[in-house]
């Protein structure tokens, strides 16, 4: 699979890092009108923060994610839920070479399919599996937004190497603009795209300081910063920045327990 982004994600142990999304995954869940059967895609579906609530509301899932270590930990949690309609497999979100046509009433990816490299060809593979009448829902966090994520990215990139030569941006899918353009070249009008803001809460119940260095031992883009700043001797300064940025966005009742809000684009688009 040429896709950078798989060693990007299986660096580190992003397990450690969903098991903060798992209150506010389920909650989006619950907004999709998930029926008994429907047949569920859940793309760059990490270890299953979306795809296990999706089949506990009875929902047939396949999720599929580039990261190997990422669809072991899925498969094996949703192997101890004992829920035999959610099953996990590799592959890529801009090349889903083994799913049929038209196969899926629901395509889900929360902040998985914006990661993935050549955004149009993402556009067209998500439609394509997508049956007539079905839907397509993403949640993609807005480039320069001021909460969590967009600045953890933001603040990483800044401490990083510049980026190859024709790369995009994963946050660029948090521009409405873009995302019209995006699946208006798979096909898609531009009346049956809905895009609102929404916001996604980070709950974990230790300090934001654990919360960072979490991030900072498995999350891939922080890893990687903190590998490049260490090289120029700014390792502290990156640690202190992300420091500030997370207690003073915690929400949290105390300062032992961490509860960060992070504004994101949902997207939602009708076949």
């Amino acid at each position: 699979m040429n896709n950078p982004n798989k060693a990007l994600w299986e660096k580190g142990d992003f397990t450690r890092i969903a098991a903060s999304m798992r209150e506010s995954g389920e909650a989006f869940v619950k907004t999709l009108g998930i029926t008994k059967g429907l047949k569920v895609l859940d793309l760059g579906c990490g270890d299953g923060t979306t795809a296990l609530p999706e089949a506990r509301l009875g929902a047939d899932v396949l999720g599929v994610d580039i990261a190997s270590n990422l669809v072991e930990a899925a498969n094996k949690r949703a192997k101890e839920a004992g829920l035999a309609n959610c099953k996990f497999q590799e592959g890529d979100a801009s090349n889903l070479q083994g799913l049929k046509d038209n196969s899926f009433d629901l395509v889900v990816s929360m902040f998985g399919a914006m990661f993935a490299p050549k955004p149009f060809d993402v556009a067209k593979e998500m439609v394509r599996v997508t049956r007539s009448g079905g839907r397509i829902v993403m949640g993609n966090w807005i480039p320069g937004d001021p909460t969590l994520v967009a600045q953890i990215l933001k603040i990483s990139a800044s401490y990083s190497p510049p980026p190859p030569e024709g790369f995009i941006s994963p946050v660029t899918w948090g521009i409405e603009g873009n995302v019209i353009e995006r699946f208006g070249g798979a096909g898609v009008p531009k009346e049956r795209i809905s895009c609102v803001k929404d916001s996604y809460v980070f709950n974990y119940p230790h300090p934001p300081k654990e919360l960072v260095d979490a991030f900072r031992k498995y999350y891939g883009p922080t890893m990687n910063a903190f590998d490049a700043a260490e090289k120029n001797g700014r390792a502290a300064d990156l640690q202190r920045e992300l420091e500030v940025l997370f207690n003073s966005q915690n929400k949290g009742p105390g300062k032992d327990v961490t509860s960060i809000p992070a504004t994101f684009l949902r997207v939602t688009v009708t076949r």
